[in-house]
């Protein structure tokens, strides 16, 4: 199975890349994402989850919180496995601007949004 994070951070996919660093890329979600300015970061590396290597959390953390001090309020996100909402095994970190009264409940999965 070939990992889709991957075949965009090797520019083999199609992705709207929002920021570009050595070690990771900004990418909007193909959805859209939950809410405006939603971006993903990833690490250029396949690392499937938070808690496989530590040092490229990190990096990709750094990143993430990069973009989140651009926001005056964001939440920061990653999950780790199919019981926690991790929908695709390569590590990526949600950077989610937020706003007084924008209704964004979480977690925003699809079973959240019915409740």
């Amino acid at each position: 199975m070939t990992c889709v994070f991957c075949l965009i951070v090797a520019g083999d996919a199609p992705a709207d890349v929002r920021r570009s660093w050595p070690d990771a890329v900004a990418i909007r979600p193909d959805t859209g994402g939950v809410h405006p300015g939603h971006l993903l970061v990833l690490p250029r590396v396949h690392v499937p989850d938070v808690g496989t290597d530590s040092v490229v959390t990190a990096a990709v953390m750094a990143r993430a919180a990069e973009l989140a001090a651009e926001l005056p309020d964001a939440n920061v996100i990653t999950s780790k496995g199919v019981h926690a909402t991790q929908s695709v095994r390569h590590l990526h970190v949600h950077v989610v601007p937020r706003a007084e009264g924008d209704d964004l409940p979480l977690p925003w999965t699809p079973r959240q949004r019915r409740r």
